[in-house]
This record gives structure tokens, sequence and C-alpha cells, in this order.
């Protein structure tokens, strides 16, 4: 515990009080996305941790904690825990209204550490991040850089799936009844949902399975420590009901799966894997399809395809979000 002249303790915590602060009835903190999430982060950090230092920081303002700061450091280093190849985007976790008082502590605290450079990564532009911190540490007369280094892409899902239809243009809403159609004129067609933790290892095998046979660059990407993470990631968040693999099948014969988290009333498409000996019925796509149409049913609000301009996205109702790269130098 660090007191500082202006009052604020810091507080380096454990993942467990982390969760126990997330799960904590009328908590003030704001945990916006799913790459926040404690269970998210605990299950990155043991996985790709590596030699770095955890660095889970609480920011309290006469005695109520206002924020929380999820840092690793790595010599005079500090960055945000998470990386680009498998979580979309970072932040932090702090109480709405304390943001600026929270991000001028948290600077003064790493700057007494021996931190020079605060690599923030991927953050959005309506990220604590990106709106609060910036404009801090430029305000201070930090060395800021930011720019654009990727796009996610989302959609507001209406309240029914003819709605939802009668936005996409006439082409693209003809194609997807066509292809909706012809799915199910196929004998023995069913897409299904698995939510159960019970269920998930064996749903991780089909998925995982249907993820490498779908492309060469998935197959590369797959590596026997991402196969790891994905398998604790797909086990912890089912263990907090935030999970929903779905499959598509012929007769029982997997054809499709997606990886999706469902948290806030927002379904985020993490990815998804199909078997090539189906494509002349764009199974691949038409997954994602039924998962906007599940979604839509549920009475979710949004609909998260998450990092990458493919074309599909857009086709479907995806606007961008520009994802922008920052990195602060302490003086």
């Amino acid at each position: 515990m660090e007191q500082s002249e202006s009052g604020f303790t810091i507080t380096i915590e454990s993942f467990e009080s982390l969760s126990s602060h997330w799960l904590k009835p009328q908590s003030p903190l704001k945990w916006d996305h799913v790459f926040v999430l404690p269970p998210w982060l605990e299950v990155w950090w043991h996985e790709f941790g590596g030699l770095s230092e955890p660095y889970l920081c609480a920011v309290r303002q006469n005695g109520a904690i206002i924020g929380l700061a999820p840092l690793a450091i790595n010599g005079q280093e500090a960055f945000l825990i998470g990386s680009a190849d498998v979580c979309d985007f970072l932040d932090f976790v702090i109480s709405p209204g304390n943001e600026d008082t929270f991000f001028s502590a948290l600077l003064d605290h790493l700057r007494q550490k021996g931190i020079r450079h605060l690599d923030l990564g991927s953050v959005r532009p309506d990220s604590k991040a990106f709106n609060y911190l910036v404009p801090v540490a430029t305000g201070l007369g930090l060395e800021v850089h930011c720019e654009i280094e990727d796009v996610s892409l989302e959609m507001d899902l209406p309240q029914t799936w003819d709605e939802y239809l009668g936005h996409l243009k006439g082409k693209q809403r003809h194609e997807v009844r066509r292809k909706l159609r012809r799915l199910f004129e196929t004998d023995g067609a069913k897409y299904r949902t698995v939510e159960d933790p019970g269920d998930v290892t064996d749903a991780m095998d089909l998925f995982l399975g249907l993820f490498q046979k779908s492309r060469q660059d998935k197959e590369d990407f797959l590596t026997p420590q991402r196969e790891t993470f994905f398998r604790a990631l797909a086990k912890g968040m089912a263990q907090v009901n935030l999970l929903r693999l779905g499959i598509l099948e012929f007769d029982q014969k997997p054809a499709a799966a997606i990886m999706c988290f469902d948290y806030n009333d927002i379904v985020y498409l993490y990815n998804s894997g199909y078997d090539p000996q189906y494509s002349s019925l764009s199974v691949g796509l038409i997954s994602k399809i039924l998962c906007i149409k599940d979604s839509t049913e549920r009475g979710k609000k949004k609909f998260d395809f998450l990092k990458g301009a493919e074309v599909y996205k857009y086709r479907l109702g995806g606007k961008e979000i520009p994802l922008h790269r920052c990195q602060i130098k302490i003086r």
C-alpha cells in the first residue's frame, strides 16, 4: 500500500480480489467489455504473462476504490494486460466521474515507481484510456503517441429479426434470405448453442477442429499455447455464464462453429471455423447470420464483430470503429 501526498491510496491487487470487486453487488466500478473482466485477464496472464510482473493497481480516495489498472511491468515499461493476437481492445476499470482523478493519481504513482513507458495497446475511441488518460497525460506535458492501427466493426440490434433484415441493403437482404432458405431445405440442418460448463470441453474439441480446417492461416495461428488459452478461456467464461458456442450441423455432423461471449447485452463474435466440404452452402457465413438472428431474438442490444475489416462484416450491417494504438512516455 502506498499513500500519496494528495490523499490517494495505491494498492496492488490479486486476480482473486479483482474478481471480488467485479462480482460485488452495487460496485461503483464500470467494466465496459469482456477484455477487461477478471476471468479473461487471469487466463491471459497464466498463458502469456511470461517474465513480466502482474501489477493490478487500485486507486482509492478516502478509502473508497475509484479505479483499477490491470497492468503488467517489465523493467521500466508498464502495459495493459492483453495482446493484440487474442484481445481485440483493452482499457481501465473506473467508477464514472472519477476518470481524471484516477489517471492523475496513477501516472504520479507510476512515475514514482520508475516507470518510463506506458503501453496501452489497442483502445477504442470511447475507451477510458483514449477519452481521459490521453488528455490527462497531454495536459501534464507527457509525450503521447496514438495512431490508428486497425478497425473493429459492430452494429446495434433492432428488436426483431425482420427489422434487422429491413436494415440491410436490398441485394444483401435477398442473399441472406436465399442462403437461409437453401440451408433449411437441406435434410438434417440444425443450429444449436452450447453454454453449460459441463459441455464446453467436447464443444471446444469440435470448435477447434473446425477452426483449423477452415483456413491455412487459422491452422498456423493455433499454436499449442494459443490452443491452451482458447480452452482455458472457454472454461473460465462458461463458469461465469458468458460463453456461447454456436454449432451448425447436418445430420449431427458439425459443419461450422462460432465462439461468442455474451456480456451486458452485447454479443462478441470472437472466432469461427467451418468444414470446407460444406463450402457450397456458405456455412461459415450462415453460422454468423444465425448467431445474429439468435442474438436479436434473445433481445440483445448490440452485435460486435470485433477486430478486422472482413467484407462480410460490412455486408451484414457492421459499422467501423477505429482502434488506436497509444503509448505514453512518463518523465
